[in-house]
């Protein structure tokens, strides 16, 4: 029996609980979690945002040590170090054969099979987005457990599988941003803050920050950011916020503007305040409802590009070595993304802070 934090329906509360794991089967491992991150898509898939079977273990940004391995397991063994990939490529469907494993179409397939059961019933239980890392173990395919490179701490490792590589994806990848530039980031939660990271590392500059919270602009400005904005108000959303983000970039708008929030006023912030010819590249999770207007004439004239990023567009294979090398230079710093270190019973509050706009990342730690 392991501890976890179970979800027993869409929009009901987590409950921290006993559940029963089986031996890990022919292509999976058993990992005892270290830690996991408090990610913005498990609120997504605790509300019914994005789609998850339930009742369900959530949590997929999560590092741990591999505890036993299944038949036919290659690449990972006992007592390895690993990161959690809530989005394992297949590496033969029509995505992975144009070397998008980003755009994976199984990534998702084991988040629909039960994983584990109830202690107290025996009900199946699905693994949230395949990895349920909100547990003291779990079970998952062997090709979602990445070694991790050495001289990592792992717990602050688990913000590797999901906000750095999105963000450091999304700066290096989508937006491709190169030295100069300036950059506008919306929303410094967890990923916003290793968006801003990504962007300094790529001598970006200047690098702007914006969020519907003043409190956020200590965390903003370590990370990188050069000025910070408070959205404080529909004004802001529409015209303001654009005119002042123009004034701190040469009067033309930023080159580069990454939208870490997910909502129709601020995805159309972030493109308004991006210059002629500039990028703007969609992080945040939004939901179906949230509907984003352009006119005919302004996607001609502008000649701007849109674009979603999914997983910040990365091949975790490709990009965890790079990215580690820039934590064990101090370029890359972890634990400053991290505002509070909780347990299992601090998840409910975690969400709740993140829908008032508060902290950066939270951090299980088992």
């Amino acid at each position: 029996m392991v501890r976890a934090a179970v979800l027993p329906a869409v929009n009901a509360p987590l409950r921290v609980t006993e559940i029963e794991l089986p031996e890990p089967g022919p292509g999976q491992v058993r990992i005892k979690l270290a830690a996991a991150g408090v990610c913005h898509s498990d609120l997504s898939l605790s509300n019914g945002t994005l789609r998850q079977p339930a009742p369900a273990v959530l949590g997929h940004e999560g590092a741990g040590t591999v505890s036993a391995v299944g038949p036919d397991v290659t690449g990972v063994a006992v007592g390895d170090r690993v990161v959690l990939n809530w989005a394992p490529s297949c590496g033969d469907c029509h995505f992975c054969g144009l070397a998008e494993p980003w755009l994976c179409a199984h990534a998702g397939q084991a988040a629909g099979a039960p994983y584990a059961t109830l202690g107290a019933d025996g009900s199946a239980l699905y693994p949230g987005l395949g990895t349920a890392a909100f547990a003291e173990e779990t079970v998952v395919p062997a090709h979602a457990a990445l070694p991790l490179p050495d001289g990592i701490p792992l717990a602050d490792a688990a913000l590797l599988g999901c906000a750095v590589l999105t963000g450091w994806g999304a700066v290096h990848h989508s937006a491709r941003v190169r030295a100069g530039e300036s950059v506008l980031v919306f929303g410094v939660g967890g990923v916003g803050l290793a968006t801003l990271q990504a962007a300094r590392i790529a001598g970006a500059g200047p690098i702007v920050a914006v969020d519907v919270s003043p409190a956020k602009e200590e965390l903003a400005r370590a990370a990188g950011a050069t000025d910070f904005l408070v959205a404080d108000g529909p004004a802001f959303f529409e015209k303001e916020g654009a005119k002042r983000i123009r004034a701190l970039t040469g009067g033309v708008g930023a080159d580069v503007a990454v939208e870490c929030v997910g909502r129709a006023e601020t995805i159309r912030a972030a493109w308004s305040a991006t210059r002629r010819g500039g990028r703007t590249t969609v992080v945040g999770i939004g939901g179906k409802d949230q509907q984003v207007a352009f006119s005919a004439l302004e996607l001609f004239y502008f000649g701007r590009t849109l674009s979603g990023c999914v997983y910040g567009n990365s091949d975790p294979a490709r990009d965890l070595p790079v990215i580690a090398e820039h934590v064990r230079s101090g370029a890359l710093d972890l634990s400053a993304l991290v505002t509070d270190r909780i347990g299992l019973d601090g998840i409910p509050a975690a969400f709740e802070a993140m829908l008032a706009g508060k902290g950066g990342r939270a951090l299980v730690v088992f």
